[in-house]
This record gives C-alpha cells, sequence and structure tokens, in this order.
C-alpha cells in the first residue's frame, strides 16, 4: 500500500520528478536520461500501470485520492498530496486533470526483435512535435499496426505531451530505434518487408493502387510535419504511395495523413 504524503513546499526535492514539466529542453535531457516519465490523468495513468510500467510516485489534488484510492491501496510508492495552487508552481502550469504519476521506464527493445514478430509497422523520419508523436501512435493502435521504428532525430513517445495526446496508446504499440539512418532501412527489408514512403509527390502511386493491405509485410514510412521524407528516405523506399486529394488540397497534417494510411495499410478490420 502506498504512502499518503501531504506537501505544502514547492521545494520539496520529494517532488522533483515534477519540477518545471513545461520546460520542454529541460524535460527531454532529464526524463530519459534519469529513467523516468510523466503519466497525467487518470486513464494514462492506469494504461501505463497495466502495460507494466513500475510507478516511482503519484502526484494528486485533495479531490482525485478518493477517485485513485484503489491505484493507492495497490502500489508501494509514495503519493503526494498537494493543493492545486502548489502543483502549479512545482509542475509549471495548471494541472487540470489533478493526477499525475512519474513512471520508471523500461528498456527499448532493439528493432530486429520488434520486425521478427511484426506485419505490418509504421517507420518515422524526424517527426519531432509531440503531439504529432501522440497522434500517429493513437492511430497505429487503434488501426492495428503491429510496432513502430524511430529514426534517431524523432521526438519521444514517452514525453508527457505525447502521452497525453496518444491517451496511453503508447503504451499498447511497441517501438524502437533505428540507430542508422537511413542505413537502418536495409535491415527492415531485409527483414521481409517492403518499404513505402507516404509522399504527396505527383509520381507517387495512389494508396489505393498500391493495394498495401494485400502486401505480406508492409513498412509505412512518414516524414515530418512540411519538410516529409527526406531526399535519402525517399530513395531507401521501395515504393512511393500518395493520399488522393480533392479541391486542390496537396497534402494532410502527419497525424492525419497516418491514420489514412494506417487504415489503408491494415488487413481487414483490427482488432479490438
Amino acid at each position: 500500500m502506498a504512502e499518503l504524503i501531504t506537501i505544502d513546499d514547492p521545494d520539496d526535492p520529494r517532488l522533483r520528478d515534477y519540477t518545471g514539466l513545461t520546460d520542454v529542453e529541460l524535460r527531454r535531457r532529464r526524463e530519459p536520461a534519469e529513467g523516468l516519465f510523466i503519466a497525467e490523468g487518470e486513464k494514462v495513468i492506469r494504461r501505463a500501470r497495466q502495460a507494466g510500467y513500475e510507478m516511482r510516485s503519484m502526484l494528486l489534488s485533495a479531490k482525485w485520492v478518493d477517485v485513485m484510492r484503489d491505484v493507492i491501496d495497490e502500489v508501494p510508492a509514495p503519493v503526494y498530496a498537494i493543493q492545486p495552487d502548489l502543483a502549479e508552481r512545482v509542475t509549471g502550469y495548471h494541472v487540470h486533470r489533478g493526477a499525475l504519476a512519474s513512471m520508471q521506464r523500461k528498456p527499448l527493445p532493439d528493432a530486429a526483435g520488434l520486425l521478427a514478430d511484426a506485419r505490418r509497422v509504421v517507420v518515422m523520419e524526424s517527426v519531432n512535435d509531440h503531439t504529432n508523436i501522440g497522434a500517429i501512435f493513437r492511430s497505429a493502435a487503434a488501426l492495428g499496426m503491429d510496432a513502430v521504428l524511430l529514426s534517431p532525430d524523432c521526438a519521444d513517445p514517452l514525453y508527457r505531451r505525447s502521452v497525453k495526446v496518444s491517451m496511453g496508446a503508447v503504451f499498447s504499440v511497441p517501438y524502437a530505434r533505428l540507430d542508422a539512418w537511413p542505413r537502418g532501412l536495409e535491415a527492415v527489408r531485409e527483414a521481409g518487408f517492403k518499404l513505402l514512403a507516404l509522399t504527396p509527390a505527383e509520381k507517387a502511386t495512389s494508396i489505393d493502387e498500391a493495394a498495401p493491405h494485400r502486401l505480406d509485410r508492409v513498412a509505412l514510412m512518414l516524414g515530418a510535419e512540411g519538410d516529409g521524407l527526406s531526399t535519402q528516405a525517399l530513395r531507401a523506399a521501395d515504393e512511393w504511395v500518395r493520399i488522393p486529394m480533392a479541391h486542390g488540397v496537396d497534402s494532410l497534417n502527419v497525424g492525419a495523413a497516418a491514420a489514412v494510411a494506417f487504415y489503408a495499410v491494415a488487413t481487414g478490420r483490427p482488432e479490438a
């Protein structure tokens, strides 16, 4: 059973995991280095625990203590009860959902291990917007993608904003980083995947015509918002595919494009 501790000092060192949550550069450095991430909101905290992440501590405003009582009773980690204004001073923003948890990261699997059992894979290059990362993971989970591979410069899927936007779907889809880029794509091809690069280029094949759902193994490549896939990544692809568009629209937000493409890639209806 967790220990419920009331804290009224924003400088209390026990709150260190939660300090400066709006300082993106600080948190990008600290969280991976210290092996932690922040889960925000009741649903996300519960999903993190269901996915097997160990809780380091929990930070609750008073009204959330009863809501999270079952979690408090089940975990050995300390639970800090603080007033909402104090939470804002510690974190740097108004914690609307009133519940935060510091969770312990797990070691990332290697890409080869993920590819061995997968058939539908997402490959992201330079997607460094946390909102887009979260949206893509949420769609990947909902539409039955098996795994996600990230280029070295992609944003952290376990950053608080990514986790929040995904509603915890980042815990449902396994992911790994390709340390060598774009050379790592060759290992994906050697594992039996056809590399499809999603691009609005006119010479790309319509994704309907490419019929990716009929392929045995597909790796769908997505680039960053605006820039899209790099020239090197496009050259490494087996085929370029595009989403047909109307009314003179030339592209979609990468999160929206990913959802459309995942549906086209999925074999039948995704499992619940």
